[in-house]
């Protein structure tokens, strides 16, 4: 990237960032950002009521759903869902219930006293 890029889009001397501190906008998983480990209740997906609407995918602030093109459903990724549940929410088809975490066999377990 060009040194000037702050002339490009005509960005005021006082405003500028310096180039380091630009974090490029994750493309993939990113392993330094998994929030899986934040959550006590978990999206579970009835696959009979889903419509693909795709407001799961949309609504997810994390990206934590995509759309499995070959088994035409939904796919939900638990290493970075950190449990806001506002793809439970979105739902209009009512094809997402919040469950708890520790229901799971390897659900985030939580300790009252870390150490």
């Amino acid at each position: 990237m060009s040194k000037n890029y702050c002339e490009k889009f005509r960005i005021p001397k006082h405003l500028e960032v310096p180039m380091g501190a630009v974090i490029p906008a994750p493309v993939k998983e990113q392993p330094a950002m998994k929030t899986g480990n934040w959550r006590t209740e978990r999206p579970v997906i009835d696959h009979e009521k889903c419509t693909l609407c795709l407001n799961c995918f949309v609504f997810c602030p994390d990206a934590c759903w995509h759309l499995d093109e070959k088994g035409e459903r939904m796919v939900w990724n638990p290493i970075y869902c950190k449990g806001c549940l506002i793809c439970v929410e979105e739902c209009p088809a009512d094809a997402l219930r919040s469950e708890n975490e520790m229901n799971f066999k390897g659900g985030v377990a939580r300790l009252d006293k870390p150490y």
